[in-house]
C-alpha cells in the first residue's frame, strides 16, 4: 500500500507542476494584420457623364422650325498658306490668274501651269471650275501661295474624269495668285505674214469693210486645265 500510495503521489505531484507550468507560461500569439479602411466618395461611386454639345444658336434661327439633334460634318476644304501674298485681297467676281500643279493623293501628278509656263485665268465664283477652286482662294492676296486639300465632293465627284482623275478621287492643289484684274487678259495678237498678191485670176480681190464698221471681235483661247467643269 505504501508504494501504491507513493505512486499516486508523485503523479499527482507531475501533473499538478505541469499544469501550474502551463498556467505561468507566455502564450504565442499570431501577429494581426493591418485593417485596411477603404472610403468610398461620390467620385468613385458614379463616374461623371461626358457634358452634352451646346446647341448652335445659328443652327436655330428665328421663324425656322427648330429640330433636335448636333449638326455632323459631311466633307471639308482645308488649306495652308505657304506664302503670304502683299498684293491686293481676293475677291469675288473678279478674274484670277493662277499657276497650279495637281497631285492624286497617291502622288500622281496629273496637270501643272508651271510645266506649261502660262497661268489659267478665270472668273472666280462663278462655277467655270470645281467647286474646291471657287471657294479655295478666300483670303488670300496677290503673290500668295497656298496648298489645298480638296474632297472629292468638291472635285470631280463619285464619276472622276477617266482617264486622268479616278472616280471618288480627292486632290491636291498647290496654286499661286498671280493676278486679280475686273476684265479678262486680252489675247495676244498673232503675227500675221504679209499679204501676196494672188495670181489666180479667178480669185476675187479683197474688199475694205465700210468705214465706221466694228472690227471682228478676236476669240481669246483657254489652255486646256482639268480643274475645269
Amino acid at each position: 500500500m505504501t508504494f501504491k500510495f507513493s505512486s499516486l503521489a508523485l503523479l499527482a505531484t507531475l501533473t499538478t507542476g505541469a499544469t501550474a507550468q502551463t498556467a505561468t507560461a507566455p502564450t504565442a500569439t499570431a501577429p494581426k494584420k493591418p485593417v485596411t479602411h477603404r472610403t468610398t466618395t461620390a467620385a468613385t461611386a458614379a463616374k461623371p457623364k461626358p457634358a452634352a454639345p451646346v446647341a448652335n444658336p445659328a443652327d436655330n434661327p428665328p421663324n425656322v422650325p427648330q429640330v433636335v439633334g448636333t449638326p455632323k460634318p459631311l466633307y471639308a476644304l482645308r488649306y495652308i498658306d505657304t506664302v503670304i501674298g502683299t498684293g491686293p485681297i481676293a475677291e469675288p467676281r473678279k478674274f484670277y490668274s493662277v499657276h497650279y500643279t495637281g497631285w492624286l493623293t497617291d502622288g500622281t501628278k496629273f496637270d501643272s501651269s508651271v510645266d506649261r509656263g502660262t497661268p489659267i485665268t478665270f472668273p472666280y465664283g462663278a462655277r467655270q471650275v470645281i467647286p474646291g477652286w471657287d471657294t479655295g482662294f478666300e483670303g488670300m492676296h496677290v503673290g500668295g501661295k497656298r496648298r489645298l486639300y480638296i474632297p472629292y465632293q468638291l472635285a470631280y465627284g463619285e464619276s472622276g474624269r477617266p482617264p486622268v482623275i479616278p472616280a471618288k478621287a480627292d486632290l491636291i492643289f498647290d496654286i499661286e495668285l498671280v493676278n486679280i484684274s475686273d476684265t479678262p487678259p486680252q489675247p495676244k495678237p498673232e503675227p500675221n505674214p504679209e499679204a501676196k498678191p494672188s495670181t489666180d485670176p479667178a480669185a476675187k480681190p479683197e474688199t475694205s469693210a465700210p468705214a465706221g464698221s466694228p472690227p471682228p471681235e478676236a476669240q481669246p483661247k483657254t489652255p486646256p486645265h482639268p480643274e475645269g467643269l
